[in-house]
Formats: structure tokens, sequence, C-alpha cells
């Protein structure tokens, strides 16, 4: 909801006497409606609050966003809090006061986020949790991927590959509920073969902020506790697996130990081809985005939302709808990333051709 405020400027002392003899000078205070703006403005705002834009991945969410909403007439305020709590829940207030129309959130902390939410909502404002869940609040929708069928494809090729040995998880970031899902998805397929004796998990360890600095480290972590024995490596995402392979390098080992990843970044396209990374997950981010806000105009429209799907955050089933993600290897790296324009050829072979 948005509120339009329109003051009479006096221009002098004296008229302002004059006019409070006379009874007047009252402000006037246009109205306001729901969903398309005060005033005549039948523009809808959209707030879009990001964790972050410092990876190649949420700067192609928000411009295709942007775009898609742009279409249908929409407009868009981008945040983005740069991985802090504080500031997120900061931009998000800003964009309650200035009366976006619906608040889009990918959230850095799935727990702190409940507050935007709550107060989202006491503005008379609905919220969608934009690929990583809002836990403990009562969102109204969420859109994302099949986060636990990712991990599971991480580690089904990983194991693929390496059918049995010593094995290192590193995740992703503790405070996003995805990085759960993805850990949950890989120990579907891991913990069977761990029962059997068949795989040790020898280092499992969460990254901070998805930092791949931090992704680096640890892997440097489980390369000295293990004197370098190590088989495998299911790592979360593509940054994540970057620090893997830079650890890896730096010991001998990239293209000689299988290493997952997820987001299907150019780097990672190429490492894949190159042969120091196994695979990536691929998830149609322009699906992703395109649908959400096309979902987030008619929030603002108050128009019904069908879903097929609810995922509960530790509160309420939360109505989800809930896309297909692609796991992708070098055999297939041309018939979706690059079929898909999603990468250039030259762009992704330009090391090895």
């Amino acid at each position: 909801m948005r509120m339009k405020t329109w003051g009479i400027v006096l221009g002098t002392a004296v008229l302002v006497l004059m006019l409070a003899a006379c009874g007047g000078g009252n402000a006037s205070t246009g109205g306001s409606s729901n969903g398309s703006g005060g005033g005549g403005d039948d523009k809808i705002v959209i707030g879009f609050s990001l964790d972050t834009l410092q990876e190649e991945r949420w700067e192609r969410d928000r411009d295709l966003f942007v775009e898609r909403a742009k279409e249908l007439g929409a407009e868009v305020n981008v945040q983005s809090a740069n991985s802090d709590d504080a500031k997120q829940i900061a931009q998000a207030e800003n964009l309650i006061s200035q009366g976006v129309d619906v608040l889009v959130v990918v959230p850095h902390n799935a727990d702190a986020a409940a507050a935007i939410v709550e107060k989202a909502h006491a503005a008379g404002i609905k919220v969608l949790s934009y690929d990583r869940l809002i836990k403990n609040s009562d969102v109204d929708l969420y859109v994302s991927f099949d986060n636990e069928r990712v991990g599971e494809m991480q580690a089904q090729a990983i194991v693929e590959a390496a059918p049995a040995g010593k094995y290192v998880y590193i995740g992703g970031s503790d405070t996003d509920n995805n990085a759960h899902l993805f850990k949950q998805g890989a120990f579907n397929i891991l913990q069977p073969k761990i029962d059997a004796g068949e795989i040790e998990i020898v280092y499992d360890q969460w990254t901070k902020d998805w930092n791949p600095a931090n992704a680096l480290a640890n892997m440097e972590n489980a390369l000295t506790a293990n004197n370098n024995d190590i088989d495998a490596v299911v790592a979360a995402n593509d940054g994540t697996a970057g620090g893997v392979i830079q650890a890896l390098t730096a010991q001998g080992l990239a293209g000689k130990i299988p290493v997952s990843g997820q987001d299907a970044e150019l780097a990672a396209a190429q490492r894949i081809v190159e042969g120091t990374q196994t695979m990536t997950v691929y998830k149609p981010i322009r699906e992703l985005a395109r649908t959400s806000a096309e979902l987030a105009v008619k929030m603002a429209k108050g128009e019904e939302i069908e879903t097929d799907n609810t995922v509960n955050n530790a509160k309420i089933d939360v109505p989800s709808i809930l896309l297909d993600p692609i796991a992708v290897t070098k055999d297939n790296m041309d018939d979706t990333i690059i079929a898909d324009g999603f990468h250039s050829r030259e762009d992704v072979y330009k090391n090895v051709e």
C-alpha cells in the first residue's frame, strides 16, 4: 500500500497568521488503495530484498526478475544486504515504509528474516520467499526448486564417480535453510553407503556465508587432517566447489578427486569441461525469476495463487511452487546450459578449444 500526501506550502509568516485567523491551513492527505497504489497511480511497486549480489547467480536473478516485472508494468525496488542480517531487516523496513505493494525476499538468515514477514504483514504487505525459505513465519508464498532433490543429484553424481572411500562434505551457509535441504538430499544418497561401510565421511563442515574463501579453508583443513587421503567431495554449490578445487590444485589433486557443485556458474561450467569439477546442478533461473515476478504482481493485485505443494517452515505449511533442477556433467553440457543460452559455447569451452 502506498500513501501520497499533498501539503500546502505557505510563502510567508504573515500569510500563515491570516489563514489561521480564517480557520484554514490544514494539510490534505490523499487516500490509498491496496494492490495498485494510491492517488490514481496504478503502477505496482515490488520490493526485492536480496541477501547478496556478490555472486554471478544473484545478479542474473535480479536482472531477469526486473525484466519480467517491467514487462508486466510493475516497478521493482532492489536492495542487497551483503549477507548482513541487520542490514537486510533495515532495508526491508525501508521498502515497507515506502509502501511497496508486495515484498520479495531472498533471506540471508532463514530465521532472522521472520521479522521481515511480521513487519510487512503489520503494514498489510504480502511476502514471497524467493528461492530460500523464510522459517518460523507466516510467509505467504515460497517459490524455489526441489532443493532436497538438488542434494540428491550432487551426491548421486559423486557416488557414481567414486563408489567407495573417504568423503568430504562442504556445505553451504548454516543460516540458509536451503543449505540444510541440500545436505539432507545428499545424505539420502550417502547414508545407506555409510551404513554399509562403503563410504566414510572424514570431514563435514558448513561454509559461512557461502564464501568460497571459507570453503577453501575448510578443504585445506580436510586435506591436512587426512594427509590428502580423500576420495571424493560433495560441495554444496559452485562457489564452494571453486574453493575446494583451489585447495586440491595446490596439492596436485585437481581432476583426480570428483567434486560436485550447483548453480551452473560460468567458472564451474568451464571447470567441468576442463575436468576439475564433476558436475553442477542447473536450476533454470530464468523460469524461477520470471515465474516469481508474475506471482508477485498477482499477489499485489490480490489475485488468488494456486499451488500444488506446501513446505513446512517450522510454523506453517507454506504454499509453495517448486521447479525442477537439472544435473549437468560434461556429457550434457551442450544440451542443457548452452542450449538454453545460459552460457555461450565459446565462453564455456574457451580454455579447452
